[in-house]
């Protein structure tokens, strides 16, 4: 998904305050939409929209019927009558609030704001956001006066720092429209109630989700798996995550056979890899087709966290990027581990 917010334009919005229920804090409904000049808004753009770059692609879902999702009701009745927009704030706000009954989640501001102009893949479109704020930073204030300077301390909202945050397009709308989401605080299983319990969302099984997620499994394979089946060295291991990022970046669509046979190769390790994703698969409910389009995006996003270092004592850190024929390992007549290594020029 291609966002683009240069010509982003923020129309209105609302603004209510959502405690933990659990801990008896209130839910603050505000009177009425927040009026403010053209600068501020442009500033409230800069925090609301600058955070969404993620390429993964959700949308509204429920068990039973679309239209018994909450949050997409609200929304849609945003689209199609945008004056609404307090009015669908304020259930939305309530319905945040019966979701925040974990111990761990905290109170903070919640937002609803209409946009106009956004771009999503190269084509206009008008978006809903969902937003919310729960960290307070610290901030001086510095003032002059005749006799010198007054420095006060403030806490506030930090627009480089989005805690929550969906945004809605109009766009499939039947299909339970396109988002996109943010959620920069907890990682618990306390967080799963934006989301999850909140917004009731999937993933969209795109290309980008297919590919992130297959170069999941390969990763958790080779660093949790391959090592209680097979002993092998930290320097096998990085080739094969190598190998893995390689066949991504080398090929327009992924084929599971191939990827197996050009990456693994010896077929006890290919046994033991389809096991393991067979297990991974049906454990964390993951659906992904065995052919498939490439994203280079999700290839991009993994590569960042497949490790290439090969970590020896404090003494040396080796980068691996290289084929496994070129290094040798062994013991000498002292007993010390060595890797040996091979190569043609000095860069």
């Amino acid at each position: 998904m291609n966002l683009i917010f240069t010509e982003a334009q923020l129309q209105d919005f609302v603004v209510h305050k959502v405690g933990n229920k659990i801990a008896d804090e209130p839910c603050f409904i505000a009177n009425d939409a927040v009026v403010c000049d053209d600068q501020l808004k442009s500033l409230l753009c800069q925090y609301f929209l600058n955070a969404f770059r993620s390429e993964e692609v959700y949308r509204f879902h429920h068990d039973m019927d679309l239209s018994y999702n909450e949050v997409y009701s609200c929304v849609k009745q945003v689209f199609e009558n945008p004056e609404t927009l307090y009015e669908q704030s304020t259930h939305l706000a309530k319905q945040l609030y019966n979701k925040s009954t974990h111990p761990k989640i905290k109170g903070g501001e919640f937002y609803m704001v209409y946009f106009k102009d956004c771009s999503l893949n190269g084509e206009r479109h008008n978006a809903v956001g969902l937003f919310k704020s729960e960290n307070k930073d610290t901030f001086l204030e510095v003032e002059q006066d005749t006799d010198g300077f007054i420095i006060e301390s403030r806490e506030g909202i930090n627009i480089n720092k989005l805690d929550k945050g969906c945004l809605i397009f109009d766009s499939e709308a039947e299909n339970g429209y396109l988002l996109s989401i943010v959620d920069n605080t907890n990682r618990g299983t306390e967080a799963q109630y934006w989301k999850d319990d909140f917004l009731s969302v999937m993933v969209l099984n795109n290309e980008f989700h297919q590919t992130n997620q297959f170069l999941g499994i390969a990763k958790h394979f080779v660093t949790q798996q391959l090592n209680e089946d097979f002993v092998v060295t930290k320097a096998v291991q990085i080739d094969y995550l190598n190998r893995s990022v390689d066949y991504f970046k080398s090929h327009d669509t992924f084929d599971k056979q191939q990827f197996e046979e050009e990456v693994f190769g010896d077929n006890n390790v290919i046994q033991s890899f389809r096991k393991f994703d067979e297990n991974y698969r049906t454990q964390n409910e993951v659906e992904l087709a065995d052919s498939f389009e490439i994203s280079a995006q999700a290839v991009k996003k993994q590569a960042r966290v497949f490790k290439s270092v090969l970590k020896l004592d404090r003494n040396f850190h080796i980068y691996i990027h290289g084929s496994r024929e070129l290094i040798e390992q062994g013991i000498d007549e002292s007993g010390r581990k060595f890797y040996k290594i091979y190569y043609e020029e000095e860069n």
